[in-house]
């Protein structure tokens, strides 16, 4: 079963689908991905797993930030 992010500490999403998770669920993973990987304490390999972590979450932004603009493009028009 996966789990999200506490506010309260750094428990990483784990085993999550990125597909289900909100923008701020998947921004926060981002930035734990980040962090980790800018301590340079992993070996390559889990390197290699969190960048992929990493672009599966800025993809997973990017898909709601992409809905979010055609929302306020759709909304837009209609008062145009």
């Amino acid at each position: 079963m996966a789990t999200t992010p506490n506010p309260a500490d750094s428990t990483p999403v784990i085993n999550a689908d990125m597909g289900s998770l909100s923008y701020e669920e998947a921004r926060d993973e981002l930035i734990r991905v980040v962090t980790e990987l800018e301590q340079g304490s992993s070996t390559l390999e889990q390197s290699l797993a969190l960048w992929e972590r990493g672009e599966s979450a800025a993809k997973r932004c990017e898909e709601w930030l992409l809905g979010a603009k055609a929302r306020l493009d759709a909304a837009r028009s209609t008062v145009d």
